[in-house]
C-alpha cells in the first residue's frame, strides 16, 4: 500500500482517510523515515508539502492519538520557527495531532519567547497542562513586552497580543491582576503614545543616500492631509514604525479586554512565586510615573479634541485605559468624517466606527460618569450617517448605546428607533448580513426592547420582511423573538400576517423585479403578477402587505383576489420555502397566546381560523400544514375553554354546516365536529339550552345524510371514513344529552346497518372503511339502547377522565391491573 506518491484531490481524500486507519506499522515506519530525509534537506519544496498533508491526515484519521519518532518529532518543532508560514502550519496540526515525547514538550523560556509565533502559540496552548501552566506563559509574555528593541525581537511584539487575547478567551482566570495592570498599562502606551512619523522604508541606496534624506515623513489623514493629532488605525503612511503596528493590534483586542478582564483570578497563587516577583519588579520599574510624564511628552502631540490632564496619570491603570480608549474612538469618530480617497478606506471606515462606538458604549457601561460626555458624539454621529442607509451597519451600534445609555441621558431615542424598525427591514430585507445583525441585536436586546420600546411590538409587519425574503437561515432567529411580538392588541393582526408571509415573499420578489426590469420587456416572459403589482387598482394590496408598522387593520377584504394575483408565484423556491416555516411560526403563535390572552380574544382568534382556512395562497401542501395547525390548536383551545364552543356556536355550527368543508378542509372540518360533540354540553357551560343541542344535532345530521345518501361529484374523492364516523360519534353524544334526539340516531343508524348489507355503496370507496363504519355505528347503536349508560359512556363526566386511576403510580391501582394481566396471559 503506497501512501506517499499518490497525487490525489478531494474526492480521493475519504478514500485515504480510511486507508489510513488500516495502514501497517511497518509500512508507516518507511513514511516516516522518507519524511525526516526530506526534512533533513535544504530546499522544502512541494514533496515536502504533500507529505505534511498526508501526515496530518493520517494522524487525525486515527483512533488513539500517536507518537512520532523523536528525530521526525524534532524536525517538526524546527519547522515552526521556518519563515515559510505554510510549513509553520502544516507542523502546527501535526504536533497538536500526537503526543509529545517525554521532556520533549515545546517549552519557550525569557530567552527564546521571541521566535513565538501565532502557530507555535497555537501549539503550546494546546499541550498546556494546568491553569498554572498558562498563568506562566502570560507571565513570560508579558515581560517579553517590557524589553525594548535592543534587547531582543521586536518581531515578537506582534504575536503576543493575539496569543494574549486566545488565552483570555478560552482561560480568563489564567491571568492575574498583576498581568492586567501591566497588559492595561501597555495598551495605554500604545494606543495614546504611537509615533507619529511614518515608519522609514527600505533605502535604494546610492553616493546621496544619508541620514538627511531619510527623514521619516509625518503620518497623513486618509484624505491626504498631515495628521495634526495622535495616531490611530486610520492613520496612513508609506511604512509604519512597530509601536504604530501595536496601536493596531491593542485596538482590535480593546473591547474584547474591556469586556473580560473582570474575570481574571483576584488571587496569584496561579502564577510561580518566582514569575511574579520579577513581574512586580519589572512593573515598578517600566511603568513609573517618570515614564508616563515621558509617553506624555514625547510621544505624541497634544490631542486637538481631547487633552489629557495631569490627573489623569494619576487614574489607576484600568481607569486610565477606559480614559484613553474613550479618546482614542472619539479620534476615530472625527477622523471618519473625513473623505477617503480608496473604496477599501472607506470601508475600513466603517469597520473602525462600528468598532469605535461598540468599545464606548463598554466604557460608559463600566463609568457611567462618560455618559454625558460621549452622547453629544454620538447624537452627532447618528445625525450625520442616518439619511445614509450604506451606513446601517454603524447605526446598529449606535441604537445599541442609544438603548443602553438613553434613559440615563434623558435624549429622545424615537428618531433612532424608527430608522431600526422601519427604514432597515423596509428597504434592507434583502442585505443578509445586516438582516443577522439586526435579529442578533434584538435577541440579546430583547428584555429592555420589550419595556422602554413601545415600537418594536408593533413593528413585526417590517421585521417579517426579513423572515419573508431568507426564510431557511432567518426561521431560527424568529422562533426566539415571536413570542415577544404577541400581545392582546397585536395577536389577531399578527396571525393574519403569519398566514401572508407567503404572499408577503411574493410581493418582495415583485418590488425588486419591478424596479429592476422595465415596464415593457418584448424579450422576457410575462408575469401577470409583475403587472398586477404595477397595476393602480391592486396597489392598494400590495401596499397592505408591505406596511411598516401594524395598527392600520387587521387584514384586507380582498384577500382571494391577492391570491389569485399572486397565483403563479406558488411555485416561486422563495415562495415555498417561506411557506414551509409558517406552520412552525403558528405552534409558537398559539402556545403563546394563550398564555396572554382572555377568552374573548381567544374566540376572535377561533373565528380567524375558521375564516382562513379557506383563504389561504394555493400552495397544496401548505394548506394542508396549516388546516392540521389549526385542528390541533382548536382543540387546545376548546379544552383548555369548552365555553368557547358555546360563545362561538353559530360560527361553528355553520362551517360544520357546510357540505362542501367536508371534501375541501377534511382535517379542521374533523376537529370542529368533534369540538361540538365533545363540549356543547350543560355539563361545560350551563348557557348550553336544549335548542342550541338540537339545531347543532341538526345540521350534523343533514351533513352525515347528504354525504352517505349519494355519491360525491365527478372527479372528487369520496368522504373520509374519519369525517363520517366523527359525525356519527358527534350525533351520538349529542342525543345522548337530549334524549328526543335518540330515535333519530337509531333510525338512522339502522339504515346505514340496512344499506351496507347490499355490498359497496357509492358513498365509500374502499370495502374495510365501510366495514369500519358500519362497526362504529353497530357500537352506537348499541349503546344508545340504554341512554344513561350512553351518557356516561360517550360523555363521560370529569371526575371519572381526570384522575386516570390507571395511569397514577401513587395508587395500588396500576399494580393490581399488573397483576391480573400477568395472572390471565400465558406466561
Amino acid at each position: 500500500m503506497n501512501i506517499v506518491h499518490s497525487r490525489s484531490g478531494v474526492t480521493k481524500q475519504g478514500a485515504l482517510c480510511v486507508i489510513s486507519r488500516e495502514i501497517q506499522e511497518s509500512e508507516l515506519n518507511k513514511f516516516y523515515s522518507r519524511l525526516i530525509k526530506l526534512l533533513q534537506g535544504k530546499e522544502l519544496g512541494h514533496e515536502t508539502v504533500d507529505s505534511l498533508q498526508r501526515l496530518h491526515l493520517i494522524l487525525s484519521a486515527t483512533k488513539y492519538t500517536r507518537t512520532l519518532p523523536p528525530e521526525l518529532q524534532k524536525r517538526l518543532v524546527s519547522l515552526l520557527s521556518s519563515p515559510v508560514e505554510q510549513l509553520q502550519v502544516l507542523s502546527s496540526a501535526v504536533l497538536r495531532e500526537t503526543l509529545p515525547l517525554s521532556g520533549q514538550e515545546l517549552n519557550y523560556n525569557q530567552e527564546n519567547i521571541g521566535q513565538l509565533n501565532s502557530h507555535a502559540a497555537a501549539l503550546l496552548l494546546s499541550q498546556a497542562g494546568s491553569r498554572a501552566d498558562l498563568s506562566s506563559l502570560c507571565a513570560q509574555l508579558l515581560r517579553s513586552l517590557e524589553s525594548r528593541q535592543s534587547e531582543g525581537p521586536a518581531h515578537c511584539l506582534t504575536h503576543t497580543l493575539p496569543i494574549l487575547n486566545t488565552v483570555l478567551t478560552h482561560s480568563p482566570e489564567s491571568l492575574t491582576e498583576d498581568h492586567v495592570t501591566l497588559l492595561s498599562k501597555k495598551l495605554v502606551d500604545w494606543l495614546r503614545y504611537a509615533s507619529i512619523t511614518q515608519g522609514v522604508g527600505a533605502s535604494s541606496g546610492g553616493f546621496f543616500t544619508g541620514p538627511r534624506s531619510r527623514q521619516p515623513a509625518p503620518i497623513a489623514e486618509l484624505d491626504g492631509t498631515v495628521s495634526g493629532d495622535f495616531f490611530t488605525v486610520l492613520c496612513v503612511g508609506q511604512g509604519f514604525t512597530d509601536d504604530q503596528w501595536m496601536n493596531v493590534y491593542s485596538f482590535s483586542m480593546l473591547r474584547h479586554w474591556l469586556l473580560t478582564y473582570h474575570s481574571v483570578s483576584n488571587g496569584n497563587t496561579t502564577a510561580d512565586t518566582a514569575n511574579r516577583l520579577q513581574l512586580s519588579l519589572s512593573l515598578s520599574h517600566s511603568h513609573s510615573f517618570s515614564y508616563d510624564d515621558r509617553s506624555e511628552v514625547d510621544g505624541s502631540v497634544v490631542s486637538m479634541v481631547s487633552a489629557t490632564s495631569s490627573s489623569s496619570r494619576l487614574l489607576p491603570p484600568k481607569e486610565r485605559l477606559r480614559e484613553k480608549a474613550f479618546q482614542y474612538c472619539q479620534r476615530l469618530i472625527e477622523q471618519s468624517d473625513r473623505k477617503a480617497h480608496k473604496k477599501t478606506d472607506t470601508d475600513l471606515q466603517k469597520a473602525c466606527l462600528v468598532e469605535a462606538v461598540c468599545i464606548l458604549d463598554c466604557v460608559c457601561v463600566e463609568d457611567t460618569s462618560l455618559v454625558f460626555r460621549t452622547f453629544p458624539c454620538i447624537k452627532g454621529l447618528f445625525g450625520r450617517l442616518s439619511s445614509d442607509l450604506s451606513f446601517a451597519r454603524v447605526l446598529l451600534p449606535i441604537a445599541q448605546f442609544y438603548l443602553n445609555h438613553g434613559e440615563m441621558a434623558a435624549v429622545d431615542c424615537e428618531s433612532v428607533w424608527n430608522l431600526v424598525f422601519g427604514r432597515f427591514p423596509a428597504e434592507l430585507f434583502n442585505d443578509h448580513f445586516l438582516a443577522h445583525e439586526l435579529l442578533r441585536f434584538l435577541r440579546l436586546n430583547l428584555e429592555s426592547l420589550q419595556l422602554r420600546v413601545p415600537q418594536y411590538t408593533h413593528s413585526f409587519p417590517n421585521l417579517l420582511k426579513l423572515l419573508a425574503w431568507d426564510s431557511p437561515a432567518l426561521v431560527d432567529d424568529f422562533v426566539d423573538l415571536l413570542p415577544s411580538l404577541v400581545t392582546t392588541g397585536t395577536a389577531v393582526e399578527l396571525l393574519h400576517t403569519l398566514l401572508d408571509l407567503p404572499c408577503l415573499s411574493a410581493t418582495l420578489v415583485l418590488q425588486l423585479r419591478s424596479v429592476c426590469l422595465p415596464i415593457a420587456d418584448p424579450g422576457g416572459r410575462g408575469l401577470l403578477s409583475l403587472d398586477a403589482f404595477r397595476n393602480p387598482s391592486f396597489r392598494g394590496l400590495f401596499l397592505f402587505l408591505l406596511r411598516t408598522e401594524a395598527g392600520s387593520g387587521d387584514t384586507i377584504d380582498r384577500l382571494s383576489t391577492l391570491h389569485e394575483l399572486l397565483a403563479e408565484a406558488a411555485d416561486w423556491p422563495r415562495v415555498v420555502q417561506c411557506a414551509q416555516t409558517v406552520p412552525v411560526l403558528l405552534h409558537i403563535f398559539f402556545n403563546t397566546v394563550i398564555t396572554v390572552a382572555d377568552e374573548k380574544l381567544l374566540a376572535h382568534l377561533i373565528l380567524v381560523m375558521l375564516e382562513r382556512s379557506s383563504l389561504l395562497l394555493n400552495i397544496p401542501k401548505y394548506c394542508r400544514e396549516i388546516h392540521r395547525v389549526f385542528s390541533c390548536h382548536l382543540l387546545r383551545l376548546c379544552k383548555l375553554h369548552p365555553s368557547l364552543v358555546v360563545d362561538q356556536s353559530h360560527e361553528l355550527l355553520e362551517f360544520a354546516g357546510a357540505t362542501a368543508n367536508v371534501y375541501s378542509k377534511e382535517e379542521i372540518y374533523t376537529h370542529v365536529v368533534w369540538v361540538l360533540g365533545e363540549y356543547l354540553s350543560v355539563s361545560c357551560d350551563s348557557r348550553c339550552s336544549v335548542s342550541l343541542i338540537t339545531s347543532c344535532f341538526e345540521a350534523l345530521e343533514a351533513v352525515l345524510f347528504e354525504i352517505t345518501s349519494s355519491a360525491p361529484a365527478p372527479g372528487a374523492v369520496c368522504a373520509a371514513p374519519r369525517v363520517i364516523t366523527t359525525l356519527m360519534s358527534a350525533l351520538a353524544k349529542l342525543a345522548s344529552r337530549s334524549h328526543d334526539l335518540i330515535p333519530r340516531v337509531s333510525l338512522f343508524l339502522s339504515k346505514l346497518r340496512t344499506v351496507t348489507r347490499g355490498g359497496s355503496v357509492a358513498w365509500c370507496s374502499d370495502e374495510d372503511d365501510l366495514v369500519a363504519i358500519v362497526t362504529r355505528g353497530e357500537e352506537l347503536w348499541s349503546l344508545l339502547k340504554a341512554p344513561g349508560v350512553a351518557q356516561s359512556v360517550l360523555t363521560p363526566p370529569p371526575h371519572v377522565t381526570t384522575p386516570q386511576w390507571h395511569r397514577d403510580i401513587n395508587v395500588a391501582m396500576p399494580l393490581r391491573l399488573r397483576a391480573l394481566t400477568n395472572l390471565t396471559h400465558s406466561q
